[in-house]
């Protein structure tokens, strides 16, 4: 990949690995990452990036264990649902409702992993791929909205942008998703000790397992936290723990 501006003419760029970014572009990207999530302002206005990532979790999980998904709704408070027909019980409806809360952190792993390997492009190509998938089921206009003006942005970014643009934007995607994987199960926690979320993802889990829902919330602050650690460590340019190499002559 080439300084500069670069445009997409060849799929097989997709495939092509990139190099690492230096460091200060990987840290600028986590604390801005971070300040978005700490920062409750911002928080609630990027919340709508989990909330995308966690519906098209569900939507996914859905189609894969054979249900029938009847579409999707983004709501302006960062709210969402996913409905589905099939069995009312069973594995499928069990992994549907897990896929929610563990989609966001799940995701910036696999991101992390694509960085890791230098695939750049193709992770912000990946993105967009899923964003269309989803559009096709969003069955309001927020949502649609929402999906349309993020995938605009990644699309321009991986189009026009520089090479080093492109890397700190998708440095900053990943560790936004690792970071923001856990605030989310923090929020669904506190409103269920104020009783103000009876029909929530893990209370779902509970009615369909028996388990406990405080267990299930608990499963998907492990899935946040195990994420986060592990997708970090992948950011990190391995160059950046190489011990240095020391040369001597004798006199």
């Amino acid at each position: 990949m080439k300084g500069g501006t670069r445009n997409m003419t060849e799929f097989s760029d997709l495939w092509e690995p990139q190099a690492d970014p230096e460091m200060w572009i990987v840290a600028a990207a986590a604390v801005l990452a971070l300040l978005l999530v700490a920062y409750g302002p911002a928080w609630r206005v990027s919340r709508n990036i989990v909330t995308i990532a966690h519906e098209g979790g569900h939507a996914l999980v859905a189609l894969l264990t054979g249900r029938k998904l009847d579409g999707i709704r983004l709501h302006s408070d960062t709210s969402g649902v996913t409905v589905s027909r099939g069995r009312p019980e069973g594995a499928g409806m069990v992994l549907t409702a897990l896929a929610g809360y563990v989609a966001p952190p799940l995701l910036g792993l696999l991101f992390a992993w694509l960085l890791e390997l230098g695939r750049i492009t193709l992770m912000l190509w990946f993105s967009l791929l899923l964003l269309a998938g989803m559009l096709v089921m969003i069955r309001n206009v927020f949502g649609v909205v929402s999906v349309v003006t993020t995938g605009g942005i990644i699309f321009a970014v991986s189009w026009f942008a520089p090479t080093d643009v492109q890397a700190a934007f998708a440095y900053f995607g990943a560790s936004f998703l690792l970071l923001a994987g856990a605030r989310p199960v923090i929020e669904l926690q506190r409103l269920r000790a104020m009783r103000q979320a009876p029909s929530s993802d893990a209370d779902q889990l509970s009615q369909l397992t028996g388990v406990p829902g405080l267990v299930w919330v608990f499963v998907f602050g492990l899935v946040a936290l195990a994420s986060l650690v592990l997708g970090g460590n992948l950011l990190i340019p391995a160059e950046t723990f190489e011990a240095p190499s020391f040369s001597w002559t004798a006199p």
